[in-house]
């Protein structure tokens, strides 16, 4: 059984048929998801399929290109709604420069903040960032320094230096279905090397949906066509890999047990 550690089922693409998704999640073999919430306009809808759906889980957080929205999320409301028993971690946050639609500054700040309620609450934290390694890294190092907490690089396309940082720090990498594109070679060999006891798998669904579906709005169930590349890529079973995934999954996400 495998487990999509990223999905945004409450997003248009999926959301209009919800129910027929998790359908063919399940059929797919999907043993569980992790809803993710971007915006604070959307933690109610989130948790909701949560509640409902027994193999659903959910997170708070505001993703960085939200940041200038949401300047009155702090540590404290992240941390009051993630007492609820079906959110198990906190994010997406992080950094994106690449197109900048939230002020740095305040990207950092809602990062920081995050980084915080995880420290609080004890759940992991789901770290977006592209085109801002250095800054990601650097939060995360120093933010270690004031406390431990545990996360995942999820979607992962950053460099290989950056994966082996974060991993320094206890942190797991999620590959998506980026991974199947013929123009990922860097993260192909990134993704070959990664330790198996750190490595998890999702869709990020509706989004970058894998070949053999790309066009097509990605679904949870595709993450069964992201772990077959995967695991011939690293010359492993796909049993194997989805073992260690969803063990990996578990271990992270412990309040999911």
């Amino acid at each position: 059984m495998l487990i999509d550690s990223h999905c945004h089922l409450n997003y248009k693409g999926l959301v209009e048929d919800q129910a027929n998704v998790l359908d063919r999640s399940r059929a797919a073999g999907v043993d569980l998801m992790l809803n993710i919430a971007t915006r604070e306009s959307e933690w109610d809808a989130v948790l909701d399929t949560a509640v409902r759906e027994s193999d659903v889980w959910a997170t708070v957080g505001i993703h960085p290109h939200e940041a200038d929205e949401h300047p009155h999320v702090d540590t404290a409301k992240l941390v009051e709604r993630a007492a609820h028993p079906r959110v198990v971690g906190i994010g997406e946050t992080g950094l994106d420069y690449y197109y900048d639609h939230g002020d740095r500054e305040r990207q950092q700040k809602s990062f920081r903040s995050h980084i915080a309620a995880c420290r609080e609450t004890g759940l992991p934290l789901i770290v977006h960032t592209r085109d801002a390694e250095e800054d990601t890294i650097r939060i995360m190092r120093e933010e270690m320094e004031q406390g431990p907490y545990s996360g995942v690089i999820h979607c992962f396309t950053a460099s290989g230096a950056f994966a082996d940082a974060a991993m320094a720090l206890g942190f797991y990498i999620s590959i998506s279905g980026i991974v199947t594109f013929k123009n990922a070679r860097d993260l192909q060999k990134t993704a070959a090397r990664l330790p198996l006891d750190r490595l998890l798998v999702e869709t990020d669904s509706p989004f970058l949906a894998p070949v053999p579906h790309r066009g097509k709005p990605c679904e949870p169930a595709y993450v069964a066509d992201t772990a077959r590349f995967l695991a011939s890529l690293r010359g492993e079973s796909v049993e194997q890999l989805a073992a260690a995934t969803s063990a990996n999954f578990r271990t992270l996400f412990a309040k999911v047990a």
